[in-house]
């Protein structure tokens, strides 16, 4: 029997879920969401649920206290000899704002709810580990849940042969509590897909600190729905402006750099990355690409787009590419690719002016469920 307090509890969650989706594009555009984030959830702010309080209601009737006094008399002292507040009182409602605990996997699956994202179909399965239990012995103790009624029987009734209580013509058999037998499990670890994010970034001058953030916004929502795909998900981050380079997470969404750009540069990274340690045959390999679509040259366009024709697309289940649109960028790269490799199933474009576009470049990455 569920009591009431896991009811209330339940209902409470199913009321956070709904104001989660209805303001999934105001969560999703705000980056002061990943601040908040801890190990495995994210703390939400949800001024819109009203904080339950008790309020005074109308006394016709004497009351019961008792003693001298007035209404508007201080109390314990207070008024003349207390310290009251500084400030005039005012008569409006103060804000109130209600932080609750969504874990990643809540949010991943309310990401694909709304967004209408299809489940991943994972290759490969011969590197991460998961757990799977396996009952394999029994035991004399446990939940009866998991009694064995037939190892349990046969305990009964050959104790009964043994003390000469079992009559064949009248086979009843009673079970006490030293026949009972439970069945036992065994921690086994399973084969899992394996799968690696390699996002790429393009931090030269044109691209600003609101690009870059939106980049990273992105790329968090992503990392979201992903990990909730798969289990023990590895990232790999590459910065480029003329050169490009393999960084750790915190240098990825902290650089600032100026110069020029040369796409081919983390092209080529990622095609060493992956040549060296992730095997297309055993791993899901996505790649994300940002940038303002301003390239050095249009020789090196055409290097980049070698080098996803032949080596980028066919090792990946899908390349992203995503223009952040920049004062300073001429955003002509995504007309190349798309001119020259729009067709390909791998290849997804998305263009994003602002914050406000990123959940729609969310569900345009998504949406394959490759």
């Amino acid at each position: 029997m569920i009591s009431r307090i896991d009811k209330d509890h339940s209902r409470f969650r199913e009321i956070v879920r709904g104001k989660i989706r209805k303001n999934l594009r105001k969560y999703i555009s705000r980056g002061d969401l990943m601040s908040r984030k801890g190990k495995d959830t994210v703390s939400i702010p949800m001024p819109q649920i009203d904080i339950p309080r008790f309020t005074l209601g109308g006394n016709d009737k004497n009351g019961v206290g008792q003693g001298e006094g007035e209404p508007g008399d201080p109390i314990d002292g207070e008024g003349e000899q207390g310290q009251g507040g500084a400030g005039k009182a005012g008569e409006g409602e103060g804000d109130k704002s209600l932080e609750v605990e969504v874990t990643l996997d809540e949010l991943a699956e309310i990401l694909g709810e709304e967004l209408g994202l299809p489940r991943i179909e994972p290759k490969g399965s011969d590197a991460l580990d998961t757990k799977k239990d396996r009952y394999v012995s029994l035991r004399t103790t446990g939940p009866e849940s998991l009694r064995s009624f037939k190892a349990t029987f046969k305990r009964a009734l050959r104790r009964q042969v043994a003390s000469g209580t079992y009559q064949p013509g009248r086979p009843i058999i009673v079970p006490v509590r030293e026949d009972r037998r439970y069945r036992s499990w065994r921690t086994e670890p399973r084969p899992q897909s394996n799968a690696v994010i390699i996002y790429m970034m393009d931090v030269s001058g044109s691209m600003g600190d609101e690009q870059k953030e939106i980049v990273r916004i992105e790329s968090f929502w992503i990392d979201t729905w992903l990990r909730s795909q798969y289990s023990g998900l590895e990232s790999r981050y590459i910065i480029h402006d003329a050169t490009a380079r393999l960084v750790e997470r915190e240098v990825f969404f902290r650089t600032r750099e100026s110069g020029g750009t040369m796409i081919s540069s983390a092209y080529k990274v990622c095609a060493e990355l992956i040549e060296k340690e992730f095997s297309p045959e055993a791993w899901n390999i996505y790649a994300f690409h940002f940038s303002d679509g301003d390239n050095w040259s249009v020789d090196d366009t055409s290097t980049c787009i070698n080098l996803l024709r032949n080596v980028l697309l066919p090792a990946c289940n899908q390349f992203g590419y995503g223009q952040v649109e920049s004062p300073y960028g001429s955003g002509q790269f995504i007309k190349d690719i798309r001119n020259t490799l729009g067709e390909h199933e791998k290849l997804v474009t998305s263009e994003i002016t602002s914050k406000d576009d990123i959940m729609d470049s969310i569900k345009e990455f998504l949406k394959g469920g490759r």
